[in-house]
Parts: C-alpha cells; sequence; structure tokens
C-alpha cells in the first residue's frame, strides 16, 4: 500500500526570523496533530543570514514524525520568489501560504479550505471584509498605507479584490501550480501577479474574511516598499496585460 496522500502542504516563507520560527512551526505542528490528515510544513527560508536555517533544522531533529521540510536560498530574492519555490515543492490536495508571524491564525485555515471544498480554486485572507468573529487589530499606517495601495491596485492592475496583500491565502494544488509556474515577480507585489493570473485563466477566487493581528516585526519598510510595489503594478499591466 503506497503513501497517504498529503491532505494540506503548509508554505512559510521566511527571512530571518530567529527570534519566531521554532514558536510559529510549534503552534502550525500542534494545530495540524488535531487534524486527522496527513500534513507537511515547508520552511523556504529566503537566503536568511541569522540561526533561521540551524533552528529550523534544530526543530526537525527534535520533531522526527513531524513532516517538515526546509528549503534554503543562498541569496535573498524576496518574499515572491520564497514562496514560488516552496509552492512548486508541494505535494498536499490543498496548499496554504501563510506569515511565519501568524498574523492571520493558523486555525483560519478552515475557512479558506471549506471556500475551495465549495469549488473556489484559491481561496485567499481578507483583512477588509468583516464579519462576526473575524477581528483584525492593525495600526493606523498599515491600515492606511493598505488601502491607499489598493487604491493603485484596483486602478492600474486588478479590479474586485478589497486586500490582496494578506499573506494568507490557500490554493488547490493544480491551481497553485498553474498559476506559481507563470508567476515572476520575485518581491511582494507576487500577491496581485497571482490574482491577475488568476483571473486571467478564468479560476475561481473567493475573498474570505479572517482574524488577524499585525505582528511585531516586520520587513515591510512602507514607504519605500510601497513605491516599489506601485511601480510593479505598472510592470505588471504591462507583461500580463
Amino acid at each position: 500500500m503506497g503513501p497517504q496522500p498529503i491532505y494540506l502542504s503548509v508554505v512559510m516563507p521566511v527571512y530571518n526570523e530567529e527570534k519566531i520560527v521554532q514558536e510559529s512551526m510549534r503552534r502550525v505542528s500542534a494545530f495540524m496533530a488535531l487534524k486527522n490528515q496527513d500534513w507537511e510544513l515547508i520552511i523556504s527560508s529566503d537566503g536568511s543570514t541569522d540561526k533561521t536555517d540551524s533552528l529550523v533544522n534544530d526543530f526537525i531533529q527534535s520533531h522526527p514524525q513531524s513532516r517538515i521540510r526546509l528549503l534554503v536560498s543562498e541569496k535573498n530574492k524576496g518574499k515572491g520568489a520564497a514562496v514560488r519555490r516552496g509552492v512548486q515543492e508541494s505535494l498536499g490536495r490543498y496548499i496554504l501560504v501563510t506569515d511565519v508571524d501568524l498574523s492571520a491564525p493558523v486555525k483560519e485555515a478552515d475557512k479558506l479550505i471549506r471556500a475551495l471544498e465549495e469549488g473556489y480554486d484559491v481561496a485567499i485572507g481578507s483583512r477588509a471584509l468583516r464579519e462576526p468573529a473575524c477581528d483584525v487589530q492593525q495600526s493606523f499606517r498599515r491600515r492606511l498605507a493598505g488601502r491607499v495601495y489598493n487604491v493603485f491596485v484596483q486602478a492600474i492592475a486588478l479590479r474586485g479584490f478589497w486586500d490582496t496583500q494578506c499573506g494568507f491565502k490557500c490554493f488547490k494544488n493544480e491551481a497553485a501550480r498553474h498559476l506559481f509556474q507563470k508567476q515572476k515577480l520575485d518581491g511582494f507585489s507576487f500577491d496581485v501577479e497571482v490574482l491577475m493570473l488568476a483571473e486571467k485563466q478564468g479560476l475561481k477566487v473567493k475573498e474570505v474574511p479572517v482574524m488577524w493581528r499585525q505582528g511585531q516585526d516586520s520587513h515591510v519598510r512602507l514607504l519605500r516598499d510601497s513605491v516599489r510595489m506601485v511601480k510593479d503594478l505598472f510592470v505588471l499591466r504591462k507583461i500580463h496585460g
């Protein structure tokens, strides 16, 4: 009898996250242990220069029953590149991409998977859409920056989504493979690119309200990265139409 199929692959891009990576791995592992499904956790390290990689390996060694893999890039290429590599290595029926700080609690994955089981190809977490029990805790600066960026997204590249940048997305395996084979940008704008490609290919995408709490340590520099991301929108419009 062959190995059981993997139900859920969790892809976690990391860059210099020695302070939190083991705790995040523990929380994901504890959540998945409650499920009666096979799973895997893929840590995609984007050229980390601190102790992140060694701490991940230490955790893997001390939890031999957990299905965890570490992918290491020699250079820091960007979040988009790290996510792309992790997704392409994933074996699960469903593929969840989540930030290492777990700003969206991993239990919120159930909401996204439910949407996929209803027939959607992609389900994206949203901080902009609200419903009961979906509290969003975010600084005024981050909230304002997100809203302004979304205005640019709607005007330049993609209409119909209120929050493209929430780092919590789930894909059916086949959809993810098609999308990330074509996805090109290595930086933060990869989220918009993936949604543009999904729309172009006629995939069904659902935006799902999720709980979200802003992490303390973010690698996003609002002014510099926001300007770069707006420039990327024009690049995306040019290459994807």
